[in-house]
């Protein structure tokens, strides 16, 4: 983890005193939506000269318009996850006020796209086995991603700004442990000229490495138990949090050749162990060794389970 921002709430904003007693900086007091937070972490970066080849989100950034775009207008590619309730539509359509249907009731008035959207799950539901590509996108912890994909270019209708916004959708089907079908759905801004589909497939679930990060810092580390009452203190405690953070990264890769599944809840025990020492070395080695042992058992039957699914 490189860069947070603290999200306050409207109410907070909306008080100065509180603002005050909190010690919260004058240039931070606006109140910002998520995703301008977002916005500005990609800007301090960027400004950083930080190297990074996409920007990723779950569906909340995927549904925000403003952060789609914002990201397209800096030259940036984005893979952003999107709800399944989204209404897309398959061809651009006009935009306008529709004819009326009759001459009685209320007349149209309200300017909107002339053509019948789509729900994405429903669009999905719709498709025929035809449709669905088989890729195999990375190695993972358990055996390979594999997945059947889709791609579709649709469009989306930018109420705010009466236009219609060109988006690839792409649609994920992955067979859970149950061996019933999961979806994931995206948007991006990249397309299939540029990009073969197993780049982009890629792309997708490369957000997996980001909430794992995330869960990490908050499991092992405590980046979220806190009870920091001041705004300057609660940078301090997501800076040490970064720290340890780049610390665990470091021990990973000087150790991945001789112990490749290293934890980050390793390093934090072993650190606790030298510090206590509450059992010998060799006892506290055998430890580590039997959960790598387990560990690599399940990867196996998670392997062979995925062999026999396929």
């Amino acid at each position: 983890m490189v860069d947070a921002r603290l999200f306050l709430p409207e109410s907070w904003c909306d008080n100065p005193v509180r603002m005050e007693e909190a010690g919260i900086p004058e240039e931070e007091r606006n109140f910002k939506m998520k995703w301008e937070l977002g916005l500005d972490i990609i800007r301090h970066q960027t400004a950083l000269g930080a190297s990074f080849n996409f920007v990723s989100g779950d569906g909340y950034y995927g549904n925000s318009i403003e952060f789609a775009e914002a990201i397209n207008a800096m030259n940036y590619i984005y893979m952003l996850d999107i709800h399944s309730n989204l209404t897309v539509y398959l061809e651009k359509p006009e935009i306008g006020i529709p004819p009326a249907k009759s001459k009685r009731g209320r007349q149209p008035s309200k300017v909107q796209p002339i053509g019948k959207g789509i729900r994405v799950d429903k669009y999905m539901s719709e498709l025929p086995e035809s449709d669905w590509l088989y890729l195999e996108v990375r190695n993972t912890a358990k055996g390979v991603l594999v997945g059947h994909y889709h791609f579709r270019t649709v469009y989306i209708y930018d109420e705010e700004n009466l236009r219609m916004l060109r988006r690839l959708l792409v649609i994920r089907r992955t067979l859970d442990e149950k061996n019933e079908y999961e979806y994931k759905y995206s948007f991006t801004n990249a397309n299939l000229d540029q990009y073969s589909e197993n780049g982009i497939a890629y792309m997708q679930a490369q957000r997996f490495f980001v909430e794992h990060c995330i869960k990490e810092n908050k499991q092992v580390l405590g980046m979220d138990q806190y009870q920091t009452r001041k705004w300057l203190a609660w940078e301090h405690q997501i800076g040490l949090a970064f720290l340890l953070s780049s610390f665990l990264l470091k021990e990973k890769l000087y150790c991945v050749d001789d112990l490749p599944l290293l934890s980050a809840r390793d390093i934090k025990r072993w650190i606790i162990f030298k510090l206590y020492k509450q059992m010998s070395d060799d006892n506290m080695i055998n430890q580590i060794f039997e959960r790598h042992c387990r560990r690599q058992r399940d990867i196996n039957v998670s392997f062979d389970k995925q062999i026999l699914r396929c």
